[in-house]
């Protein structure tokens, strides 16, 4: 498996746990830097060249405002991935698992709400997010050839098609 990360994004400790997580179950893993858009291509490659069998990509603003290029190289090299955002499944990434944006914006409204209207901020409790969502690509797994569990569609949030 790689991971595709940029640095100045953060994700030193995602690294870790990922590295902790491929460990505990005996998977290879090539950790992939990536800094500005041409490494894109290189990172790609060379994941496929390593005999990677899927990509993850890691949270960072730099992959979202590069993420067609990273949809097409991933479209191009034939790599299945997991992607950060639902937006990046519909654009054609396999699949996303995390915390729900939607349900997180939501909330944030919420503490705007009670800001405004008097609260002090520090007072406020830090939550957890309460919502996850896992999404898939239908027909990006159909184009890689991947056949998909009835129970996991099943368990989606959400299917593309």
């Amino acid at each position: 498996m790689a991971v595709l990360w940029e640095p100045l994004g953060g994700g030193v400790l995602a690294v870790r746990a990922v590295e902790d997580a491929a460990r505990a179950l005996g998977l290879e893993l090539h950790v992939l830097e990536v800094r500005e858009p041409h490494d894109l291509t290189t990172a790609v490659a060379a994941a496929q060249a390593g005999g990677a069998q899927a990509v993850l990509q890691l949270t960072a603003p730099f992959f979202t405002k590069h993420r067609k290029t990273l949809l097409e190289l991933l479209s191009t090299y034939h790599l299945p991935a997991i992607c950060e955002m639902r937006m990046y499944v519909v654009e054609g990434c396999l699949m996303t698992y995390g915390a729900s944006w939607d349900a997180m914006f939501r909330r944030a409204a919420y503490y705007v709400d009670r800001i405004l209207k008097g609260a002090k901020p520090a007072d406020l409790p830090v939550e957890q997010p309460r919502e996850f969502e896992l999404v898939i690509n239908r027909t990006t797994a159909q184009a890689l050839g991947l056949t998909l569990s009835p129970l996991l569609l099943y368990q989606a949030t959400e299917v593309v098609q």
